[in-house]
C-alpha cells in the first residue's frame, strides 16, 4: 500500500509514521510537511535511509503542487493530519488557521478525488481526516461528546477544524469518496511542541519561571497518550466504515490545575530543584483566554465496540515517562 501522511513531521504525525513503519514494513509512506515552527524531522531521522519512507517539504495551500505530488506518488490512501492547532495562536491571528485547515484540506481532498476519478477506480481510495473534540464546543459538569453531538466550535481554531470536517463529510455524501473522520481528545507524549500545556509546565518549572494557568485552572480536559491515538488511527483507516466518524478519548479527565500539580509532584521527585522545595510554588494564575471551553470529555464507545480499540494507557506512568523525556530534551538545551 502507498500512503501519504500530511503533517508527518508534527507531534502526532511523527509518532504515527514510526508506528506504521514498524507494523507495515511493506508499505510505502510519503510524508508531506511544510516544516512550520511546530514540526521537527529529527524524530524521524532513523528513517532517513529507509526505502519505504520519503519526506517532501510541502505546503497544502499550493494547489498545483498538491495535484502534482498526488499524481506522481499515486497513493492508495491519505492520513490527513496537517493543521494549525494551537488555540492561543488562532485567537491572535486566525487567517493561517483558515488557510491551512480549510483551504489546505480542500486542496488535498479535491485533488485526491480527481486522481481517483481519472484512474477509473474511485472506490479503492481512502481518506482519513484527523480532527479534534474541540469542534463540539464546551460541556457542562456532566455528559460526554459522542459522534452524534452537534458541532458548536468556540475558537477560530475549532471553527476551522469544523469547516474541514464538513468538507470531508460532503465529499462522501456528494461524490462517494471513501472518507473516515476521527475526533480525538488532548494528546500527550514525546515530541510535542513546547507551546502545549504539558511541555510548557515542564519547561517553565525547570527554568524556575512562572507556570501559567488560565483563570482558576478548573477547565477540564480528557487526556490521551499519543501512541494509543495512533493505534486508533491505524484501526479506523484499515477497518472503519466509509463515511463514518469515530471519537477517540482516554476516559481520563483532569482539571488543568490538578494536572499541573501532578506534573510538579513528579518533578519534585525526580528533579528535586523546585523553589522552596516544591515546583508548585511557581504556579501563577493568569487572565483566562477568550472563549475558553470549560470541559471536554469523549465517549469512545463506538470505536471500542465497532473496531475493538482499547485505550491501554496508564496515565500516571505514561505521564512520568513523558516528563522524563522532556527532562532529557531540556537538559541538552
Amino acid at each position: 500500500m502507498r500512503l501519504i501522511i500530511t503533517g508527518g513531521a508534527g507531534f502526532i504525525g511523527s509518532n504515527l509514521i514510526l508506528q506504521l513503519r514498524a507494523k507495515y514494513p511493506d508499505y510505502q509512506i510519503l510524508n508531506l510537511d511544510k516544516l512550520s515552527y511546530a514540526s521537527d524531522l529529527k524524530y524521524l531521522r532513523h528513517l532517513e535511509y529507509d526505502d519505504g519512507y520519503t519526506f517532501k517539504q510541502f505546503d497544502l495551500i499550493d494547489r498545483g503542487s498538491v495535484r502534482q505530488v498526488i499524481r506522481d506518488f499515486k497513493p492508495d490512501g491519505i492520513f490527513h493530519l496537517a493543521a494549525e492547532s494551537h488555540v492561543d495562536n488562532s485567537i491572535a491571528g486566525p487567517e493561517p488557521f483558515v488557510m491551512s485547515n480549510v483551504v489546505g484540506t480542500f486542496n488535498i481532498l479535491e485533488e485526491f478525488r480527481q486522481f481517483w476519478l481519472d484512474s477509473g477506480r474511485p472506490g479503492d481510495a481512502r481518506f482519513l481526516h484527523v480532527s479534534t473534540d474541540e469542534v463540539y464546543g464546551s460541556l457542562g459538569a456532566e455528559g460526554f461528546f459522542t459522534e452524534e453531538t452537534c458541532y458548536a466550535p468556540n475558537s477560530p481554531y475549532s471553527a476551522s477544524k469544523a469547516g474541514s470536517d464538513f468538507l470531508v463529510r460532503a465529499y462522501y455524501h456528494t461524490y462517494g469518496l471513501d472518507v473516515v473522520t476521527t475526533n480525538c481528545s488532548n494528546n500527550y507524549g514525546p515530541n510535542q511542541h513546547d507551546e502545549k500545556l504539558i511541555p510548557t509546565v515542564i519547561q517553565s518549572a525547570l527554568h524556575h519561571k512562572s507556570i501559567p494557568v488560565y483563570g482558576k485552572g478548573d477547565n477540564v480536559r480528557d487526556w490521551l497518550f499519543v501512541e494509543d491515538h495512533c493505534r486508533a488511527l491505524d484501526l479506523v483507516f484499515h477497518k472503519g466504515k466509509a463515511g463514518e466518524a469515530y471519537n477517540i478519548g482516554g476516559h481520563n479527565e483532569w482539571k488543568n490545575i490538578e494536572l499541573v500539580c501532578e506534573i510538579c509532584n513528579i518533578l519534585n521527585t525526580i528533579a528535586k530543584d523546585g523553589p522552596d522545595g516544591d515546583y508548585k510554588n511557581l504556579i501563577t494564575f493568569v487572565r483566562d483566554r477568550p472563549g475558553h471551553d470549560q470541559r471536554y470529555a469523549i465517549d469512545p464507545t463506538k470505536i471500542e465496540t465497532k473496531l475493538g480499540w482499547r485505550n491501554t494507557q496508564n496515565f500516571k506512568e505514561d505521564l512520568k515517562k513523558t516528563v522524563h523525556w522532556y527532562l532529557g530534551k531540556y537538559k541538552q538545551q
